[in-house]
């Protein structure tokens, strides 16, 4: 793995672990953004209503930058930050895991806990399959109707993935290249506009 590309889950999984009459059922998924995050953990919240805890921890973004670990009433530290764990241990980012836990009745002491939250996050993951996935960066394109011919071979070069375009007094192109592309991707578009192309990338 470079900083073009990262990994993270195809697809959801569960996971689960019992101990002392507690239930801990595990959740994974891919997620790209908090909005998708929180959407996972009321959707979970709704339907598992009557457990005691909804416990979660994820990672976003290619440079991990972005994370919570979340203990929702367990004693600090004891289950988000297993969760967590559990997500770094594979080197994963765009991954939300939620662990909702079924009282039994007997309490497990921190360190029962910590050992709980983990393995059933762990199970989850070890369902999943592991992808590598690259690091797209998003850009926008002008240009007057005469470079049109010049664009369409940008998109087939680089691959370019069209999000929208727009023809009106002019073309208009929002879409997404791979990271590693983009250098390359910026020196065509200025050698382009050096031979009168008019082309006006905005980021």
């Amino acid at each position: 793995m470079s900083v073009f590309s990262f990994h993270t889950i195809q697809s959801a999984t569960e996971g689960d672990y019992k101990e002392k009459g507690s239930k801990f059922m595990a959740f994974a998924y891919p997620v790209i953004s908090e909005e998708e995050v929180k959407i996972k953990i009321e959707a979970l919240k709704k339907e598992y209503y009557d457990a005691r805890h909804h416990c979660f921890a994820f990672v976003l973004g290619a440079d991990k930058a972005k994370y919570r670990a979340f203990d929702d009433g367990e004693p600090n530290h004891s289950a988000g930050d297993p969760i967590l764990g559990q997500i770094r241990s594979k080197n994963l980012t765009n991954v939300l895991i939620v662990v909702v836990r079924y009282f039994g009745g007997t309490k497990l002491g921190v360190g029962g806990l910590i050992s709980a939250y983990k393995i059933a996050a762990e199970d989850a993951l070890n369902k999943a399959v592991i992808i590598e996935k690259e690091v797209m960066v998003k850009i926008e394109l002008h240009y007057n109707y005469t470079a049109t011919p010049e664009v369409m071979r940008l998109i087939k070069e680089f691959d370019i993935t069209i999000l929208d375009q727009q023809f009106n007094e002019s073309g208009e192109l929002k879409g997404e290249v791979r990271l590693k592309d983009e250098t390359r991707m910026l020196q065509k578009i200025e050698l382009l506009i050096a031979l009168g192309n008019k082309i006006n990338r905005i980021k």
